[in-house]
């Protein structure tokens, strides 16, 4: 086991809709990322996916509530931290974030390095431009950038460019962790397989020290990630290396997952698509049972009123379901 870069620990966070109801996005998560490696988080939309990389920012905002759990980064707990420290001293240094729509995140009307200086001065206000922007130009050449692009305006690069130049901005300060949500969803092949590289480039020059990549494409994450988890409902369903959860899937959502998309490693000859039929509870009332038990053709009447607890099996896997794994693995094998 290398060292603990970022723990989850039972972390719950909730939703407050303007009736005041409650709406259980991520509910008892727990993981680990060690160092040196990277995680990729898995599931279709409103699974929990891009709250979970909210929620372990620290940083919360209404209508988005902390509840429980620990955030540890690196050993320094910062759940529960007031937000103006987190602001501080955790973001850009400790954890990083690369949003949805990074494109978007640009604002179109300021200069490229206006935005790494903001950055940088918030956390080293003794930095002159100058030394500030000898950080960028090394950053951008890191990332493809030519140095003139810190003078222009966003409107003025390509969609590559600009998830480029969001990239260069999260990861100025070398963050130990840096979270990527959907990072290449509004990109071409070409530019998707580049920025894809580039961020793993910065891990293996140390860079960055863990990273945590989400995507609804679980076979995307094959050729990212070192790890992968897939959650459903606000829960974590399974968790295995890249290899396993790509092609030895056991739980019955992330093997739905599977059975829904082509899979480029396997040939895409003979491959069937199965859609997984209904849709995810309501997470207002979420199920006392199994989450998945009224969309999985192999529940039992006891999966939807039992508590499902994590099980662990083999070398660092786990799954979360009533039925045991050879049992499963049994059922996928004579479909």
């Amino acid at each position: 086991m290398g060292k603990a870069m970022l723990e989850v620990k039972n972390l719950k966070t909730k939703y407050m809709t303007r009736f005041h109801e409650d709406v259980y996005a991520v509910d008892g998560v727990s993981f680990t990322i060690e160092e040196g490696r990277s995680l990729g988080i898995a599931g279709e939309s409103g699974c929990g996916k891009s709250t979970l990389a909210l929620s372990m920012m620290g940083y919360y905002f209404p209508p988005l509530h902390y509840m429980s759990g620990e955030i540890i980064i690196d050993g320094k707990n910062i759940s529960g931290m007031d937000p103006d420290t987190v602001r501080k001293t955790i973001l850009g240094t400790e954890i990083a974030y690369i949003p949805q729509a990074a494109m978007n995140a640009l604002n179109p009307t300021q200069k490229i390095i206006r935005f790494i200086e903001d950055v940088v001065h918030a956390h080293e206000p003794k930095k002159d431009k100058k030394e500030i922007r000898a950080m960028a130009e090394a950053r951008f050449a890191e990332l493809g950038l030519p140095p003139e692009a810190l003078n222009k305006h966003a409107v003025e690069l390509s969609g590559g460019m600009k998830q480029r130049t969001v990239i260069a901005v999260s990861t100025i300060l070398n963050p130990k962790v840096l979270i990527a949500d959907e990072p290449s969803s509004a990109l071409d092949v070409t530019s998707q397989k580049m920025v894809i590289r580039m961020m793993r480039e910065l891990m293996d020059k140390g860079y960055i020290k863990s990273m945590l990549f989400i995507t609804h494409e679980l076979p995307l994450l094959y050729n990212v990630t070192d790890d992968i988890m897939v959650m459903y409902a606000g829960q974590l369903v399974e968790k295995g290396t890249a290899d396993q959860m790509v092609f030895d899937p056991v739980h019955p959502y992330s093997h739905g997952l599977m059975k829904s998309i082509l899979v480029p490693e396997e040939g895409t000859r003979g491959q069937k698509l199965t859609a997984i039929p209904g849709a995810p509870p309501n997470l207002k009332r979420p199920p006392d049972g199994c989450r998945f038990a009224e969309r999985c053709r192999y529940a039992r009447p006891e999966c939807r009123y039992s508590a499902i607890p994590e099980r662990a099996f083999e070398e660092n896997r786990m799954y979360r379901c009533l039925l045991g794994v050879d049992e499963l693995r049994e059922v996928y094998g004579n479909e």
